[in-house]
């Protein structure tokens, strides 16, 4: 059983600090490098601005860890965070996904890894709190690369990453 509790607490882990430590500071900098103009581009009807990923972020990461594992009230209107033409400046977007990223931390940090297996509904889906850690992780960093796709074909720049590491090295 405490191996088992030490897996759950390690998972919770690693994902609220994927969050906190790697996504939000990533997202941060690629905010830095557009005018809110550039934020609000579409290349076409078909995607999505980089304003409307972060505010898909906002909702999905509210939905699915504040309120599907948080019992906050769900709230969402998924259609408005792909509907919305801006500009809502950069300052308040980080505000929004700063503050959403510290809701659902506050409730990773509660969470109990006895429950992680136990059955939730979110969105309409039948889930558990593990799977739920997993998708938001998934979710933000695929969005996140959307994110840093735009920005680095927009600005052509290397957004350093992993300035100072050497990923060319072997495994030991």
């Amino acid at each position: 059983m405490a191996e088992a509790e030490n897996l759950g607490k390690a998972l919770i882990r690693a994902c609220r600090d994927k969050l906190v430590e790697e996504f939000l500071p990533r997202l941060k900098k690629c905010l830095s490098r557009l005018t809110d103009g550039e934020i609000w581009f579409r290349s076409n009807e078909n995607t999505a601005s980089v304003g409307n990923l972060i505010l898909h972020l906002c909702g999905n990461v509210r939905q699915h860890i504040v309120s599907g594992l948080g019992g906050a009230p769900d709230v969402r209107e998924r259609s408005k965070e792909f509907s919305e033409r801006g500009p809502i400046p950069a300052e308040e977007l980080l505000r929004r996904i700063n503050r959403t990223v510290s809701e659902a931390v506050a409730v990773m940090d509660r969470l109990d890894p006895d429950h992680l297996l136990d059955a939730r509904r979110i969105q309409g889906f039948e889930t558990n709190a593990l799977s739920t850690l997993i998708h938001v992780t998934e979710h933000f960093s695929y969005h996140l690369g959307q994110i840093t796709y735009a920005v680095k074909t927009r600005k052509n720049i290397d957004l350093g990453y992993y300035a100072g590491v050497d990923l060319n090295r072997k495994n030991e």
